[in-house]
């Protein structure tokens, strides 16, 4: 359970970083929408550390496809973005990729 938090704290200070950055220059919102997203995008590498796993390659492979799901979501509810019957499965391929990394028994 504690992995599922960090990865959705993960990705809501990844995916929230970029957006702020995304606003901050291509919808000319300014310095501080940028100053905030490169805040939050440093606090994602750090909470990326507290995850219980100690291999950082199967950390981020599995954070990726948290990324892709999280990001479709981000956009459906910041930026009105309609997903396709293609991203959907995408995100939901993505995710059984991540529980296959991270939750298979391993001896």
């Amino acid at each position: 359970m504690r992995s599922i938090v960090l990865f959705l704290a993960a990705a809501v200070l990844e995916i929230g970083g970029a957006w702020l950055v995304w606003q901050g220059v291509r919808e000319n919102r300014g310095l501080l929408w940028i100053g905030g997203g490169v805040i939050a995008l440093g606090l994602y590498g750090f909470v990326a550390t507290l995850q219980p796993d100690a291999h950082f390659g199967r950390i981020l492979a599995a954070y990726g496809g948290v990324f892709v799901a999280g990001s479709l979501a981000w956009g459906v509810i910041a930026d009105g973005y309609r997903p396709d019957r293609y991203d959907v499965i995408g995100a939901f391929l993505c995710l059984a990729g991540v529980s296959v990394i991270m939750y298979a028994p391993r001896s």
